[in-house]
C-alpha cells in the first residue's frame, strides 16, 4: 500500500480567529470548507507555494471530538491518501495502529476512516 501525505489537521477553539490569523498573518488561502455530521466545521487552507494543506477543525460542545485542551494536543490528525481505505485500515491495524473509525462504521458514502498511531495521534485515510 502506498500512502501519500495529504494534510495535517489542527483543532481550533475559535474558527474565525484562526482563519484571520492563517490568512492575514501567514498568507494562506481558503481552498475548501465544510460541516461535519456532528456539527463541527473544517476549513482547508493552502500556502502560496506547494501542495501541502492545513485543515482547521472546530468542534461544538458535546461532540466527542471537543475534548479539553491540554498543552501539546492541538494537533488534530494527519491525513493520507491511499488506493483502498479498507485495505489500508486493516494493514495499519495489523501493524499496531489502534482502530477508531472502521470502514464499516464510516458508512457506505464515506471514503475516510481513522486509526490512532502508537502515541494516540489520529490518522485519517482518504480514498484516492
Amino acid at each position: 500500500m502506498k500512502y501519500r501525505f495529504y494534510y495535517a489537521g489542527i483543532r481550533v477553539r475559535n474558527l474565525a480567529r484562526s482563519l484571520r490569523f492563517y490568512t492575514r498573518a501567514i498568507g494562506m488561502k481558503v481552498a475548501a470548507r465544510g460541516t461535519m455530521d456532528h456539527g463541527g466545521k473544517w476549513v482547508h487552507l493552502v500556502g502560496a507555494k506547494g501542495p501541502m494543506r492545513l485543515e482547521l477543525n472546530w468542534y461544538p460542545r458535546g461532540s466527542k471530538f471537543a475534548s479539553r485542551y491540554t498543552k501539546g494536543e492541538e494537533l488534530d490528525h494527519l491525513a493520507f491518501v491511499v488506493d483502498d481505505v479498507g485495505k489500508a485500515y486493516k494493514e495499519l491495524v495489523g501493524k499496531g495502529a489502534r482502530p477508531v473509525v472502521s470502514p464499516e462504521k464510516a458508512g457506505r458514502d464515506k471514503v475516510e476512516v481513522y486509526v490512532k498511531d502508537p502515541d494516540g495521534i489520529w490518522i485519517e485515510l482518504l480514498q484516492g
